[in-house]
């Protein structure tokens, strides 16, 4: 990360408030006001993040931005929300479902282009559980956090799925130089 780590009770600020997000949105009620001067200078700075919802261990909901444009506390809670309710691959999430979703907030810095010249070159570029990655093909773009490489054998493997994700063939990474770029992420969940 290029800023300064968030301390502990940083991360539990923005998971609380991150919660607190899902059960108002959940329940049709407006998320809360928030007094920026209330909270720590790392809170109030403008920074990117993305949220994830998992239940019993499967995704449920992840939304964010990849450019910071809002303070860090207000980006946590709109992409809660948008979480639990605006991720087109799930339903919306029910009130009743909310006790039983764990969340998990990933603070980005900010993307980098990754210069290369030749197809084959891209996937020896990447730093596997380290680089976010961004793709983009003419108008599409689709990015997968760091954490996704858990779930994959390869960096391969790994840009196949992204170009699947960004509506694109499996093996478009291959056959053309796209536009990508790489991020890292500070990484937090409930307890």
């Amino acid at each position: 990360m290029t800023d300064l780590p968030l301390s502990p009770d940083e991360k539990n600020i923005l998971l609380r408030l991150a919660r607190q997000s899902i059960e108002l949105a959940v329940s049709r009620s407006p998320l809360p006001v928030l007094r920026l001067e209330e909270y720590s200078a790392a809170l109030q700075a403008e920074g990117a993040s993305f949220v994830t919802l998992t239940e019993e261990g499967e995704l449920r909901g992840c939304i964010g931005a990849l450019e910071p444009y809002q303070p860090l506390v207000q980006d946590v809670c709109e992409h809660a929300a948008a979480a639990a309710l605006e991720d087109y691959r799930f339903q919306q999430v029910r009130p009743g479902e909310v006790s039983g979703l764990k969340i998990e907030i990933s603070r980005l810095t900010r993307p980098v282009p990754l210069p290369y010249s030749r197809p084959e070159e891209l996937p020896s570029l990447l730093k596997p559980g380290l680089d976010g990655v961004v793709l983009r093909g003419g108008p599409r773009q689709a990015t997968f956090l760091p954490q996704v490489w858990e779930k994959v054998d390869s960096p391969a493997e790994f840009l196949g799925h992204l170009c699947m994700k960004m509506g694109a063939p499996a093996n478009l990474w291959q056959r053309k130089v796209l536009q990508v770029s790489i991020y890292q992420v500070e990484e937090f969940t409930e307890e």
